[in-house]
């Protein structure tokens, strides 16, 4: 009978796994096929599974064989993958690190800034049993569950591997290092016990996690539910490469996307600093972006209190307790609750945003608890035909009314500098720049090199503000480039939004930029 598939954390079918089944009666041994496949001659009913595979953690599980019902064994790679369990704390609260290492590994502490500080080494992690660094995850689609891991041979107290978060606020980043040279690094949020500065920085950790493909499942990779059998080959299977009519949100139930994951995506190497260029697919647009805006920050003495999307639902900011507020390259995913929080401080309470990015606040989430959220992507784009500018204003209204802009396609993946519209405005003040001059030329922003305004990007529409004020726009083909905006609500708030993901990829290296931000929030601070 087929008992089940076998595949890796991405849902990569496996093939010539070992395994071998015990029952009260018999032991039957055999190895999955090139589909991941695994038949046994066994009968249904209770046995005992052990999996084997060089390159991989073996396993021993106990599950019920189901004639028609494929069981779903997942292996994890030999490789150094780690995360912090909470991710985002405040100052003087304690983390769980949780490292799957084949190795001995040392783990180091760095604050993330305009320099990288090592703030202490955490120390070197071993066990007395052979490779019990290893950690195991559940089978099926952990995406929904988490993949838990300490859960298993760290039920000892003194077995517990807890760091206390550091009194700065900032973000940080563990440094896991094997015997033999392996490194992964990844991020940790350490918000302020009380608040201590005029600003306030979100880290965009509701995208982290939408983007997240760890145990095969994204917003994007199967997005809605996991399929019923393993990918053997992606360009052969994912609709997505496969059919040219292929709509990514089609349908409107989305199962949960958990937190408890780590995050590859977000991986910084080791001797990568601040100013060098941010090389890859998916770091442009996620925490070692985000990073960057907060070294131009101390770069320029401004002090931050950096947060986390999630702090923000859950009630741990408050608003009122600071001036400013800054979005990061790409806060795409928000909860309503956030939005019109957000809004109501802005509008009301004199609040003053700035959006330093691009496709943010375009589509809703709901928080399942505070370890996994439900993206309420939508049939999306049938709907937006019906004149919807977003999948958020679908569900609520277009965050253009917020923001002045929002995302359009054209443009989308390439990469430009601005042209100045409004020489005059004081957010050109002290820059030299004239009406047709171009700035934000250099960017470190590598998966779509070309400028500041680029990967996806954001226009004025119908919704914006009647009083939204264009200052300079992209200068990307097909009239897509980003429109650099500001505008005043009746009380007395602020939004300046510059409408680019590589936006902030360009701070640290580009005068034109680094000024005109600097203007905006010196006088968003006045």
């Amino acid at each position: 009978m087929l008992v089940g598939y076998v595949s890796d954390e991405r849902y990569i079918a496996l093939s010539d796994v070992l395994v071998e089944f015990e029952t009260d009666s018999e032991t039957v041994g055999t190895r999955s096929r090139a589909s991941g496949a695994v038949y046994a001659d066994i009968a249904p009913g209770p046995c005992r599974v052990t999996l084997a595979k060089d390159g991989f953690g073996s396993k021993i599980v106990e599950m019920e064989a189901k004639e028609g019902e494929p069981y779903l064994f997942r292996l994890l790679t030999d490789c150094i993958l780690g995360y912090m369990w909470p991710k985002c704390v405040r100052a003087g609260d304690r983390s769980e690190f949780r490292v799957h290492s084949p190795e001995a590994y040392k783990l180091e502490l760095w604050r993330y800034g305009w320099k990288k500080e090592l703030v202490r080494p955490i120390g070197w992690y071993d066990e007395h049993g052979p490779r019990a660094t290893v950690q195991l995850s559940p089978d099926g689609d952990y995406t929904q569950t988490g993949v838990q891991w300490n859960k298993f041979g760290y039920t000892s107290p003194t077995h517990k591997q807890y760091v206390t978060a550091p009194a700065q606020s900032g973000l940080y980043y563990l440094h896991a290092k094997g015997e033999s040279g392996a490194f992964f690094s990844f991020p940790w949020v350490v918000a302020p016990a009380e608040p201590r500065s005029q600003v306030a920085v979100l880290a965009s950790d509701m995208n982290w996690n939408a983007y997240n493909n760890f145990g095969g499942r994204s917003n994007y990779i199967h997005p809605d539910r996991m399929p019923s059998t393993p990918t053997i080959n992606a360009r052969l299977e994912l609709k997505r490469y496969t059919d040219p009519e292929h709509i990514n949100y089609d349908t409107e139930d989305y199962l949960p996307l958990s937190f408890d994951r780590p995050e590859p995506i977000n991986h910084v190497p080791e001797a990568v600093q601040v100013t060098d260029p941010i090389e890859g697919r998916a770091p442009n647009h996620i925490a070692p972006a985000e990073w960057r805006l907060l070294g131009w920050l101390e770069r320029e003495g401004f002090a931050y209190d950096l947060w986390s999307e999630t702090q923000f639902h859950f009630g741990d900011v408050k608003l009122d307790d600071y001036r400013v507020l800054m979005l990061g390259p790409h806060p795409e995913y928000w909860s309503s609750k956030m939005y019109y929080e957000l809004k109501d401080w802005v509008f009301n309470r004199g609040g003053r945003l700035m959006y330093l990015g691009g496709n943010g606040l375009n589509c809703e989430v709901e928080f399942v608890d505070r370890d996994g959220m439900i993206v309420r992507n939508g049939d999306a784009r049938r709907k937006q035909a019906e004149s919807f500018e977003s999948r958020f204003h679908m569900r609520q209204e277009s965050e253009a009314n917020l923001l002045g802009v929002v995302f359009t396609d054209a443009g989308i993946m390439t990469a430009a500098p601005y042209e100045v519209k409004d020489a005059a405005h004081w957010v050109f003040a002290n820059t030299g720049l004239q009406n047709g001059d171009l700035f934000g030329e250099a960017c470190l922003h590598m998966r779509i090199p070309g400028g500041a305004s680029g990967h996806e990007t954001d226009k004025i529409s119908p919704s914006s503000p009647s009083n939204v004020h264009l200052l300079a726009k992209g200068t990307n083909v097909d009239h897509g480039g980003a429109e650099m905006v500001v505008h005043k609500p009746e009380g007395g708030g602020a939004v300046f939004s510059t409408g680019s993901i590589t936006y902030i990829s360009s701070l640290l290296v580009d005068e034109g930029v680094s000024r005109v931000t600097a203007n905006v929030l010196r006088r968003f601070l006045e």
